[in-house]
């Protein structure tokens, strides 16, 4: 049982971001648009802020720096909160490996830590992704997270979604289970998402589906030129709100009001 605002960093698994089977190149491109969206959105959000830098992200739950990594590759600057010590040492190594130790950092905590490490109202972004799905109370880490950002921050939440696993599970042929998953009412959906977030002081901007396609393909059915083509089909159908429900996971984008 993971305990009341403890994060525990996994990476994107075949329930939460590659559903319906094991293949490697259709999660890798779910990875890639993630990122895509939340690059765009931050920058939109510079511009409308005035930054003209780009501002340092705290990974909240970031582990052994996926995320991390690929946000250096764009510029910015990350610090990852991580509860475990190991993975702490593979952030930097991971770091040391791609280049990125001088934008890359880690400290010990959780999201219980988040005011005591950064201060209340003093971090401009903060991401949670695949770390809320985790806890037992996520609402006490989204307040966290609320009251560490300043005014007019910033955060992303990438979160994997019940219907989707429900379905992962039926179409392996494990009913009892895919039943269990649906009355779970302690797994997310859109709605449960929405009202935790808004109930945290929390504004949402904007909210993408994540996975919708890519789940369905297998990589054995995928030519490596047809990659660039998934990507673009991924992002279109990101945009479509009534494809969010379905999706292995939903990435919301979003501040604190000021």
């Amino acid at each position: 049982m993971v305990m009341t605002g403890e994060v525990v960093q996994v990476e994107m698994t075949a329930d939460s971001l590659g559903g319906m089977g094991e293949s490697r190149a259709p999660r890798s491109v779910s990875r890639t648009v993630l990122v895509e969206r939340l690059v765009a959105q931050l920058t939109q959000w510079q511009r409308d802020t005035g930054r003209t830098e780009p501002p340092r992200v705290i990974d909240l739950g970031g582990g052994t720096g996926g995320l991390a990594v690929a946000l250096a590759e764009h510029g910015y600057s990350v610090t990852v909160v991580a509860p475990s010590p190991n993975a702490l040492a593979a952030l930097q190594r991971r770091a040391a490996e791609y280049g990125w130790a001088d934008r890359i950092d880690g400290v010990q905590g959780d999201a219980a830590d988040l005011v005591a490490l950064f201060g209340a109202g003093s971090v401009d972004v903060i991401a949670c992704h695949q770390v809320l799905e985790l806890l037992d109370n996520p609402a006490v880490a989204l307040s966290a997270i609320a009251e560490t950002l300043t005014p007019g921050g910033a955060f992303s939440l990438a979160v994997g979604q019940r219907y989707s696993a429900m379905m992962v599970r039926a179409l392996a042929g494990d009913l009892t289970e895919a039943l269990e998953i649906w009355r779970d009412d302690s797994r997310f959906d859109p709605e449960r998402l929405r009202k935790l977030v808004t109930g945290a002081g929390l504004t949402i901007e904007a909210v993408h589906s994540i996975g919708v396609v890519s789940a369905a393909v297998s990589e054995e059915n995928l030519a490596p030129s047809s990659i660039a083509a998934l990507r673009d089909l991924e992002w279109a159908v990101g945009d479509d709100p009534s494809l969010v429900a379905a999706a292995p996971a939903v990435h919301l984008f979003g501040t604190r009001p000021d």
